[in-house]
């Protein structure tokens, strides 16, 4: 692997899963977290964790199709594609299979990452505004945004 490469994976992984220099990474702000927990707000309409499991999932899921060009056929499997709704009678299975879900779209990205060609890293995406380097870069800041943001949440919860 090419070494430009190799370090946007170093980062996608820093950012997702193991231990982070900077502290918690998204898989480790997770850990141990019931439904209930998942989806405690902390007011208004302000989103929960389960919500933030799941739009970082499809984030990950548009940067690999943005990557390979390709989209699945039927594409992100939960809707509305950008904030899913959790499930409505949510149980710890369906929990399970969300934070699941974005392991499975993590790991996609990965491997679309490592077969990118480095040549491609300042080519534009489809849409033109990024290069693929930037939206690599940008989906592991996102990660770390909205572990953050899972952090507050456990934090305040626990207040309660």
């Amino acid at each position: 692997m090419q070494r430009d490469i190799a370090l946007l994976v170093e980062m996608l992984d820093h950012a997702f899963v193991g231990r982070g220099w900077h502290g918690t990474t998204l898989t480790g702000a997770l850990r141990g977290l019931t439904p209930k927990q998942a989806l405690a707000h902390p007011g208004g309409a302000r989103h929960c964790v389960w919500d933030l499991v799941l739009h970082t999932a499809y984030w990950k899921y548009v940067v690999r199709c943005r990557i390979t060009g390709e989209r699945p056929a039927g594409g992100f499997p939960r809707s509305p594609s950008n904030w899913p709704s959790p499930p409505e009678h949510p149980t710890t299975a369906l929990w399970r299979k969300d934070v699941w879900l974005l392991k499975e779209m993590h790991a996609q990205l990965r491997q679309a990452v490592t077969q990118l060609p480095p040549s491609r890293l300042d080519a534009r995406s489809p849409t033109g505004q990024w290069r693929f380097a930037e939206l690599i870069h940008g989906v592991a800041a996102h990660d770390l945004y909205h572990t953050g943001q899972i952090q507050l949440l456990k934090r305040l919860a626990g207040r309660r």
